[in-house]
């Protein structure tokens, strides 16, 4: 059985390699690797954005239109290794985390800018983090260069080269499947420079967006069948993959708790308001459903430069990708946001609320008669 002395031997070891390995793309000075070196007067000239990041389901502000040319996009995510609470019972989990949220924030950026983020592993954490974009080309999406164990920082700059929503997660060696369904991924949205359309080059906007992410927790039990309680992840780990191995995750949740995003937690709209939906799922594949709406224009690969889908009452996002959903809400009320395994909704978690205010349309849909006694 792996334990957590040899977890994070082996995950040092890797670090320790990592480490003493070339750099590749560096701009000051020659690639040792042979390969094309970047050009710092050209970075130089790009004017540079500090983005602000926000939990989820909330998105950092930005421009649905690129105004002007590429730019080179500042982020800095911290990793957080902490304990949660992911039920209403009070289940402790020790979840690992970027920024400390689940899923860490969704990153916006614009087709053809750059990507620059620091990755901060504070000395207070006791596990090597590094992140994985699917958005990114190279080094393995990027973690073979923010491999940083406790006490580190490293930087990594990448171009978006390519439109869409996509996954991003950690991914150290031999630990990425625990690290993942422990809370550690997130969404990157590379929206097109002029901006989302149908497909036929007529733009879509939306008013809102949220980022949902889907977690399959594992969480081990005692001989009397109660959810045990650690001290640390690194605690965790042995029996937590014990759980694993079975694929029977015991939660299956929306950004990180059961009820995270229903009742005073909803999402919120207004009649006539178009709100673009974010889903991502790092490990299992998910069926997202709004139930009383629909998917106007669906994205469900993610990737914008592929004409969206219509009216689709149910998606697919697989397991390691993120989607997109565009949706204009004409009813007011409580829209239940589910996945349509309907087990893993009303059984382990995998549900959300969209509280949507306005004045009811009967045209669309009213009760003709009340519940009464069956009329002869």
């Amino acid at each position: 059985m792996l334990t957590r002395r040899s977890a994070l031997f082996g995950a040092a070891a890797v670090a320790a390699v990592v480490s003493a390995a070339p750099a590749l793309a560096i701009d000051e000075s020659d690639d040792p690797t042979g390969g094309t070196v970047a050009d710092p007067g050209a970075l130089a000239k790009l004017p540079r954005v500090k983005a602000e990041l926000v939990p989820p389901p909330n998105v950092m502000t930005h421009d649905q239109i690129a105004k002007g040319g590429p730019v080179i996009v500042e982020f800095r995510m911290t990793v957080t290794e902490k304990q949660i609470v992911i039920d209403d019972e009070g289940t402790t989990f020790q979840a690992l985390t970027f920024d400390g949220s689940m899923p860490g924030p969704t990153l916006v950026v614009h087709e053809g800018d750059y990507v620059e983020l620091t990755l901060i592993n504070p000395d207070t954490n006791t596990l090597p983090h590094n992140i994985d974009f699917h958005g990114a080309t190279g080094a393995l999406g990027g973690s073979q260069l923010t491999l940083v164990n406790p006490g580190e920082q490293a930087s990594l700059r990448f171009k978006a080269t390519r439109s869409g929503v996509f996954l991003y997660h950690c991914a150290p060696p031999g630990m990425t499947a625990w690290h993942v369904t422990s809370g550690m991924s997130g969404t990157l949205m590379v929206l097109p420079r002029n901006g989302l359309t149908d497909g036929d080059g007529k733009s879509l906007s939306y008013d809102r967006i949220y980022t949902i992410g889907e977690f399959d927790l594992y969480v081990p039990r005692d001989d009397k069948g109660a959810y045990r309680a650690y001290e640390s992840a690194g605690d965790a780990f042995a029996d937590t993959l014990e759980v694993m191995k079975k694929l029977i995750p015991t939660h299956v949740v929306f950004n990180g708790k059961v009820g995270s995003l229903t009742g005073d937690n909803a999402m919120t709209a207004k009649v006539g308001e178009t709100v673009l939906f974010l889903h991502s799922s790092g490990i299992m594949d998910c069926r997202p459903h709004l139930i009383g709406g629909h998917g106007d224009w669906v994205w469900e690969h993610g990737k914008f430069a592929n004409p969206p889908q219509r009216n689709y009452e149910t998606w697919f996002i697989r397991g390691g990708s993120a989607g997109a959903m565009v949706y204009t809400f004409l009813q007011p009320g409580i829209y239940n946001y589910v996945d349509h395994n309907l087990i893993k909704a009303e059984l382990l978690g995998a549900a959300a609320h969209v509280s949507v205010e306005g004045q009811w349309n009967h045209d669309l849909m009213t009760q003709v008669s009340a519940p009464g006694p069956i009329k002869t």
